[in-house]
């Protein structure tokens, strides 16, 4: 019932508070990416202070801890997806992938306390799964090089994506345990995989 204190929200027209609540979640979402990508064990209540905003604002758009992660993963992802597109991909498709992962490799470390931040959060397939528009244009590349002679036939291509994948992610659980840098890594990752895939 109105007793003639209406809140300033309330207020305010609809169009103003989808935009007003468009801005808290960019807030908390960019404050959230910065966060998660800079060491593990990162806390919602970290989270929210770093957006200038309260727990209950932060709840009030991402009800849990999963729902959040799977907000920041998808921003993650996006950016990822975006990043291919100014990537080489011409020429032979072994040297392409490697353009490909020395190129995005910045992307892969700057995510790798990310995933660690939201592993507890989300499940392994459903990150696996979320990748799968990503790894479709690894896929492609792959079987270019089957066909172009320079990747080899007697391997699954699911099989040859998946190392990739596991491959990646190994290289990122090296650096955090401190058996690899950053530095080192997209060589390591490039000459490994020219090893496997080589016919």
């Amino acid at each position: 019932m109105d007793n003639g204190k209406t809140t300033a929200s309330a207020r305010r027209p609809g169009g103003q508070r989808r935009a007003d609540a468009q801005r808290s979640i960019d807030k908390i979402l960019t404050a959230g990416l910065k966060l998660y990508s800079s060491r593990p064990g990162v806390s919602v209540a970290e989270v929210a202070e770093a957006a200038g905003v309260g727990r209950v604002t932060l709840y009030g758009h991402f009800p849990s801890r999963t729902e959040l992660a799977k907000a920041l993963m998808e921003r993650t992802f996006e950016e990822t997806e975006a990043a291919w597109q100014s990537v080489d991909t011409s020429g032979p498709a072994d040297e392409a992938l490697d353009r490909v992962l020395r190129e995005q490799w910045h992307l892969m470390e700057r995510n790798r306390n990310l995933r660690e931040n939201v592993l507890g959060d989300v499940s392994p397939q459903w990150l696996r799964t979320r990748h799968d528009p990503i790894l479709r244009r690894v896929e492609a590349l792959i079987s270019r090089g089957q066909d172009e002679g320079v990747f080899r036939n007697d391997l699954p291509l699911s099989w040859m994506v998946t190392t990739l994948y596991s491959l990646a992610h190994a290289a990122a659980d090296e650096i955090t345990a401190g058996r690899l840098t950053a530095e080192q890594a997209p060589e390591i990752l490039s000459t490994s995989l020219r090893s496997l895939y080589r016919p």
